[in-house]
């Protein structure tokens, strides 16, 4: 029987919901339930082509996929490259296609059959540097110089030189360029590379600028320290970095449960609290610097309890290329490395469900029409334990979302705190579930269990 304190809290809810749909919505409402998939063309088929990567769409569409983050598309810089094909991150001209992937013509195509799909494409845009024979190297004060007159470039990237944006004119190339994109070829929206290294004022300007017409853009800034104001009114998701650092931490012994929940505790306060936080266990840079998912959680029953961790937090799931497939080695960066492609991989089935489940329940869409998430109190610390519950004002009744997770490798008995919570619930595999007040259960290693009282 549902409980009295949830239907007095549901009537609360009913009047802040009839006040919030008044309101505009943060983001584009598209976003709100949506799985993200960072899409490698290299390295995503044999072919490595823009029509090879359009023959995986419907396969991403069934895997329950929303929104594709297309790495840079633009060609590539040759002096000093890196590798024989270079960085994706060496622009050499902003507004022209990669032959490597294919013409302007096959990327029309791809982006055609994904609309018709239902997906949103978003490209990846390199805004703190170009390659060093770009063609905007040739004007005066567009780029950062020594005291000799070279290129600077930054870390390690010998293959990149740095923009200089206080120059005007270069800022008005940059957003010209930008509106290109959107404007002529109709992608829908940025995933903006090392967004904090570029001043947030011009993220402000081109992002606003970009909404007036195109007010549906959906935008991700790979930052972390600067997500406060980044995503004030530029960006809908930042980089959960941190966090992701912290999964490979308990994945491996160093880190604990109480961490996570330590994070969650400070990241509370240190960023706008309708901004979107991505979560991920792995990218393009973890998986070529770092090592495959595997490598780095140490097994497959880890990478699916940590998969199943992603979703059930709050923010939004991300999927990089290969994860889909089962891909078990680091990518090469600079050159033609294909994924290890396993048609019937596991993962594609978990990540089926953990995608239609986000969906279904509206208590885990993001920030700020799904539900915050609380603790629930264990008698073990190796065991993470979440309710997330939200009035929904069509369905006319809360939905809540319950997690266990055993973060180890052992088996693990636990005793978790239900409280006002307790009620019947279904599992994934649609089976009644009773929830008492004190709840015990033995999970093996890595076990997931994910309850939901929607059936």
């Amino acid at each position: 029987m549902k409980r009295l304190t949830v239907l007095l809290m549901a009537v609360l809810a009913l009047a802040s919901c009839a006040k919030q749909q008044q309101e505009p919505l943060k983001h584009p409402k598209f976003a709100y339930d949506a799985t993200i998939f960072e899409l490698n063309t290299r390295q995503l088929t044999p072919e490595g082509t823009f029509a090879a990567a359009e023959a995986e769409l419907p396969k991403l569409r069934e895997m329950g996929v929303d929104i594709i983050w297309m790495m840079p598309l633009q060609p590539i810089g040759k002096i000093t490259r890196k590798g024989s094909l270079g960085s994706y991150y060496s622009i050499i001209d902003y507004c022209a296609f990669n032959p490597e992937f294919g013409t302007r013509e096959d990327f029309e195509h791809f982006l055609q059959k994904a609309h018709e799909l239902g997906f949103k494409v978003i490209l990846d845009w390199v805004a703190n540097h170009t390659a060093p024979d770009s063609e905007w190297t040739e004007y005066e004060g567009w780029h950062y110089r020594d005291e000799d007159g070279k290129l600077m470039v930054q870390y390690d990237w010998t293959d990149i030189a740095k923009l200089n944006y206080e120059n005007e004119d270069m800022r008005a190339e940059m957003k010209k360029a930008m509106h290109w994109w959107m404007d002529e070829i109709g992608i829908d929206g940025f995933r903006c590379d090392v967004a904090g290294e570029v001043p947030t004022d011009f993220w402000n300007d081109a992002m606003s600028e970009l909404r007036q017409t195109h007010p549906d853009m959906f935008t991700l800034a790979e930052d972390e320290d600067k997500a406060y104001e980044l995503c004030e009114s530029a960006f809908d998701m930042y980089y959960g970095w941190t966090l992701h650092h912290l999964i490979n931490g308990v994945a491996q012994g160093k880190n604990r449960v109480q961490d996570l929940w330590d994070y969650f505790a400070k990241a509370d306060t240190t960023v706008e609290d309708y901004a979107i936080r991505m979560n991920f266990i792995s990218n393009h840079d973890e998986n070529s610097w770092s090592g495959d998912e595997y490598e780095r959680l140490g097994s497959e029953g880890a990478v699916r309890a940590m998969t199943a961790f992603t979703y059930v937090i709050p923010g939004m799931p991300l999927i990089y290329t290969g994860q889909e497939y089962g891909n078990h080695h680091r990518l090469a960066f600079f050159e033609k490395d294909c994924i290890d492609r396993d048609d019937n991989c596991w993962m594609r089935s978990v990540y089926k469900v953990l995608n239609r489940t986000r969906k279904e329940n509206p208590a885990l869409h993001s920030p700020e029409l799904g539900a915050p998430m609380v603790r629930l109190e264990t008698d073990n610390d190796k065991v993470f334990a979440c309710v997330r519950e939200a009035y929904v004002p069509e369905m006319k009744k809360t939905n809540t979302v319950i997690a266990f997770i055993n973060m180890s490798s052992e088996p693990q008995d636990v005793t978790v705190s239900i409280g006002q919570y307790m009620d019947d619930y279904f599992d994934l595999d649609g089976n009644m579930v009773t929830l008492d007040e004190k709840h015990e259960r033995s999970l093996a290693p890595w076990q997931f269990i994910i309850l939901t009282d929607l059936d």
